[in-house]
């Protein structure tokens, strides 16, 4: 990984799209900071679309799609995109799995996660699960104890276990039904909402993330960053972000956009 100010300049030039997870890389601690979201409304303003890509639930998706200054939503670790056509006053929703195998899944992923707080002392359904649409997050550092790697790895073998498709975040182990991710998700937006096809176009796009489960994102993205606290899941992924920042969570994510709208002005 190199550091941030080796991105070239002419490749920030291209981007017209910052994708960025939320927990860890927009928030410090745990909460969003004025100056990240003060950051993601000066991206808006100088014409890029700012796009959360996280694994946070459809109910609180909902609400970043109305009231965050940003084009788009994609969460559950790409279970939907919402965006909100503020012109027509509509929440335009799109989902990986139908409505039926929604609900299908939600009984068995309860079934899931009874079993693995009872098999992985210490765990906990993550506080926002009841917001969940298509996906069971088991909390292993938001509002619990901090569990040591190997019973988060117990947690991720169980689920896997079960045949689900399982990601490590910041805060959470997320594991659902289906094969979709974070970039299939994504990929279905660009092309759908904003005419970006990124098979094509990858190039015009940059994501910023910090943990295992943006790792598709920092292997499809030639502009993939990463925010400092990367440090602590580094040696657990494969495909690493082409660079990172200074800065640890929200502070790496503000370093980033001041960066990227610098350099659109020519002034660095």
């Amino acid at each position: 990984m190199k550091r941030l100010s080796a991105w070239p300049k002419a490749a920030v030039a291209r981007v017209r799209a910052l994708l960025a997870d939320i927990d860890g890389t927009m928030t410090s601690d745990g909460r969003l900071g004025a100056a990240a979201y003060r950051a993601m409304e000066q991206l808006q303003q100088a014409g890029l679309l700012v796009v959360p890509v996280t694994g946070r639930p459809a109910g609180w998706c909902d609400h970043i799609a109305r009231f965050w200054p940003v084009a788009a939503v994609v969460g559950e670790n790409g279970a939907f995109y919402f965006r909100y056509d503020h012109g027509g006053r509509r929440m335009i929703r799109a989902w990986a799995r139908d409505a039926a195998h929604r609900e299908q899944d939600r009984s068995r992923l309860a079934a899931i996660g009874a079993e693995v707080l009872r098999q992985v002392p210490g765990t906990a359904l993550a506080a926002d699960q009841r917001y969940r649409e298509a996906d069971l997050a088991i909390d292993w550092c938001e509002d619990v104890p901090a569990l040591a790697a190997a019973q988060v790895q117990r947690v991720a073998d169980l689920l896997h276990g079960h045949g689900l498709t399982v990601k490590v975040s910041s805060i959470h182990v997320n594991a659902w039904f289906g094969a979709y991710d974070k970039l299939t998700m994504t990929r279905r937006l660009m092309r759908e909402q904003f005419g970006i096809d990124l098979q094509t176009d990858r190039e015009s796009v940059a994501f910023v993330g910090d943990s295992p489960n943006d790792e598709p994102m920092f292997e499809f993205f030639p502009n993939s960053i990463a925010v400092a606290n990367i440090a602590d899941f580094v040696d657990s992924i494969a495909h690493r972000p082409a660079y990172v920042t200074r800065g640890a969570e929200g502070a790496g994510f503000t370093e980033l956009a001041r960066l990227i709208l610098a350099r659109r002005r020519g002034a660095a």
